[in-house]
């Protein structure tokens, strides 16, 4: 080979060696720009989801295009539907109970009135018109004195005899049992902290100190607590139960700072008018907590896709069925993020578990074969077409956008939502513990945190 070839051959070795790492270059610079507007795209999901929990109403509410869509699952966007706006239709005044007590306020003429102007002549009674209101008799506070009648015998003045008193809740406390129910009826049913209810009764003429407020509560808590170990057991005795906790800030921690979260865990069971609820108060969120709580429950538990039940139902043999609620509450966050007046990916999905949502309520009023019945030959074909639609979707959706995180929570939750398949007693989700623990986050909202007694106070007495 001549010297002239070799050059040739070595300069376009050394073209091609710049070609490919320019190629290099410019495929990790585009991998980059990727990230970037990937990024990008993340954050502006961010900031619209800040927004609209800041600014807009927290209704998880569909509208019936949307349920049009079921049909239409398999396209790729979702055609643009207009909506018309909503009419609220104007409600009748409430009736009044029958069985509340009436006062009857009689309104006459003066008796100047009751003579015809015409001729002068006496005005008879024919009628009356009737029109009634609501009235409340505010709080009133009394004193009960107990006065124990005392004998003692005429003739030997040896024995004496005193009339029992009643056995009473707290023994020599001032407080009557129906103070106590009062009292503790505001803190854990209306979430009307003891500050306040000493405020209230210092209007009606009491005065009362906090503490002695939150003593009363805690032996309260005391004396029900074989109601409470017995309503534990009547709920691990049922096939099917649910679980769920929320935070609370607890101060005087033990081993830990003022501001870390402790946990109210709720569980409960039974159908609707006899349901079955015991709240339990722990410092810590982990795998513990429903690994002891359900030692003895061999049923079904229904949960949400937090992985700390996951070594409860393992060890103990239970079967772990997912919530529908929260997979379609993802979707739901991912769909308000779409531009005004456009629909796609995501209202394909709240379609989907619309319809499974639409044959619940069909079957609500049947009995367990009937509604596992039911099930299967209207749910498990819609469960069919998710899966197909979750499947196709699935690889086609960045995983860190609103929706891609939406698909990957449907796709690792997907054998415990299809769970409740296999079961008519199986609930569809877990909205039933969801309420129950609401009024707790509501009160939350007023005294804000609690002390490490207080903590202990809540944990015994809102088991109930």
């Amino acid at each position: 080979m001549s010297s002239a070839t070799q050059k040739a051959s070595a300069a376009d070795s050394s073209t091609a060696d710049q070609i490919a790492s320019l190629q290099a270059q410019l495929a990790s610079q585009q991998a980059t720009l990727e990230e970037r507007e990937a990024r990008i795209r993340q954050l502006e999901e961010i900031i619209r989801t800040f927004q609209r929990k800041t600014f807009s109403g927290t209704s998880e509410q569909t509208s019936a295009a949307q349920m049009g869509l079921f049909n239409e699952a398999e396209a790729t966007e979702a055609p643009e539907v207009t909506v018309k706006p909503h009419t609220r239709q104007r409600r009748g005044r409430p009736a009044l109970p029958p069985e509340l007590p009436r006062e009857e306020v009689i309104h006459d003429l003066p008796e100047t009135d009751k003579v015809c102007p015409h001729d002068g002549t006496t005005l008879e009674q024919i009628g009356q018109e009737t029109s009634e209101q609501l009235d409340i008799v505010p709080a009133q506070v009394k004193v009960i004195r107990h006065v124990r009648l005392k004998y003692a015998c005429p003739c030997c003045q040896q024995h004496v005899a005193t009339a029992a008193k009643p056995v009473q809740p707290l023994g020599k406390s001032i407080a009557a049992p129906g103070l106590l129910a009062y009292i503790a009826t505001a803190k854990y049913v209306d979430a009307l902290p003891l500050y306040r209810q000493v405020s209230q009764f210092s209007r009606l003429g009491v005065e009362l100190d906090r503490t002695t407020l939150a003593n009363w509560m805690v032996k309260c808590g005391e004396l029900t607590q074989p109601l409470i170990n017995r309503l534990t057991e009547l709920i691990l005795e049922q096939p099917v139960i649910g679980m769920d906790e929320t935070t609370v800030q607890v101060l005087d921690e033990p081993g830990k700072p003022a501001r870390s979260t402790s946990y109210m865990w709720v569980m409960g069971a039974g159908p609707p008018g006899q349901r079955l609820r015991v709240f339990h108060y722990e410092p810590t969120r982990s795998g513990r907590v429903p690994m002891e709580r359900l030692e003895d429950f061999a049923g079904a538990v229904m949960v949400d896709g937090y992985s700390g039940y996951d070594s409860a139902c393992q060890v103990h043999g239970i079967t772990r069925l997912g919530c529908w609620a929260h997979a379609r509450r993802k979707f739901f966050d991912a769909a308000k993020l779409q531009p005004k007046g456009k629909t796609g990916r995501p209202d394909q999905a709240l379609a989907m578990i619309g319809k499974l949502y639409q044959i619940e309520r069909e079957a609500r009023e049947l009995e367990p074969d009937e509604r596992h019945q039911l099930r299967q030959e209207k749910s498990k074909p819609v469960i069919d077409k998710l899966q197909a639609w979750l499947t196709k979707t699935l690889p086609r959706v960045a995983p860190k956008t609103k929706l891609g995180e939406a698909l990957h929570y449907l796709h690792k939750q997907w054998p415990a939502l299809v769970r409740y398949l296999d079961d008519g007693r199986y609930p569809i989700d877990n909205n039933a513990i969801e309420n129950a623990i609401r009024p707790f986050a509501i009160g939350r909202k007023n005294w804000l945190c609690v002390s490490r007694r207080r903590a202990y106070e809540t944990d015994i007495a809102l088991a109930a």
